[in-house]
């Protein structure tokens, strides 16, 4: 099922995730409507916060990025065959040298900034059956899980933009919390008045 991506300014983007346990209730279900949710709106990761849920959960197909001319082939062929589910995320390092990428968010449309991220990651999570699994990343499938990764941390990508960006965005992002934001995907405005 499609659900509605919170937009910009909701306060559950901005609370620390809470860690879930197998038996939280609905979780395949959840699981299955996240990615639903992230296909419909055309995106390559999305966190749990989105959907208005504070816990610790996201998933990602970077399939996507996949088709990019910039890519070796064999990051392509990594970037085509990587959908994961990653349940109580907990970044153990992130290391190696920082690089700038245009990041978007599907709770912040039509906003696109150059975000600086560390190359390598690694990560300790549980999987969709809950097996605990410590992966190392690196290059886009390190900057997606860190941008999902922010979200369960209540950090969003204009977070990481400088003061000036931040000004020069500013009339968009209200734009977005008053639900004048028209994606082509559904959404759930925090300041938008009922008619």
């Amino acid at each position: 099922m499609i659900l509605p991506i919170v937009g910009y300014g909701d306060p559950v983007l901005r609370k620390v995730g809470a860690e879930i346990t197998p038996d939280y209730p609905n979780l395949k279900e959840i699981i299955a409507n996240m990615y639903d949710t992230m296909y419909n709106a055309y995106g390559v990761g999305l966190a749990a916060p989105q959907i208005g849920l504070p816990i610790r959960l996201f998933v990602i197909d970077t399939e996507p990025f996949s088709d990019s001319e910039n890519l070796s082939e064999e990051e392509q062929t990594l970037l085509k065959g990587f959908k994961k589910t990653f349940i109580n995320a907990k970044m153990i390092i992130e290391e190696g040298e920082e690089w700038g990428f245009n990041e978007g968010c599907l709770s912040i449309p039509d906003v696109r900034e150059d975000v600086y991220r560390n190359e390598k990651i690694i990560l300790e999570y549980f999987d969709e059956e809950f097996n605990k699994i410590t992966s190392s990343y690196d290059g886009l499938i390190a900057r997606v899980i860190q941008h999902e990764y922010d979200h369960i941390e209540g950090i969003l990508f204009t977070d990481k933009i400088s003061t000036l960006k931040r000004t020069l965005i500013k009339k968009k992002l209200q734009n977005i919390m008053d639900g004048k934001a028209r994606p082509d995907y559904k959404m759930r405005f925090c300041n938008k008045k009922s008619r």
